[in-house]
């Protein structure tokens, strides 16, 4: 019987940009836990209750995996950051639509651009190194 020895490489260290990438998505996601506590008023143009709740939950998804992802460096817990705030964008873009004061297009066109911007920054591959031959 023979055994092979295998050892496990640590993952590659954060870059400063996968950190600042990932405070702004945890961020934006803190800010969505708390939207389920302001429903809109009777009567007036905004998101479903259902629409409130889901975005609730993808803010404590994407806080739970915020912190997974910086103590632990794990990709997978970056991309499932990374799902769950494309998801909750997703779900404000019918505000450019539906008709909804200026002021509220204007925050979801900020919330898409910095959910984007966090994204793109989140998920930036480490840099490796290459041979240089002469």
């Amino acid at each position: 019987m023979t055994t092979t020895a295998t050892t496990q490489t640590p993952p590659a260290p954060l870059l400063t940009r996968n950190k600042v990438g990932l405070a702004l998505l945890g961020l934006i996601g803190l800010l969505d836990v708390f939207s389920v506590l302001g429903p809109t008023p009777d009567g007036e143009v905004g998101p479903p209750f259902g629409i409130l709740v889901l975005d609730s939950l993808l803010g404590l998804v994407t806080i739970v995996f915020v912190v997974v992802a910086l103590r632990t460096r794990s990709r997978g817990a970056i991309r499932i950051v990374a799902g769950a705030r494309i998801v909750s964008v997703l779900t404000a873009v019918p505000a450019f639509f539906a008709g909804v004061p200026a002021a509220v297009v204007l925050l979801v066109a900020v919330d898409v651009v910095v959910t984007f911007v966090g994204v793109v920054l989140a998920l930036t591959p480490p840099r490796r190194s290459h041979a240089v031959v002469d």
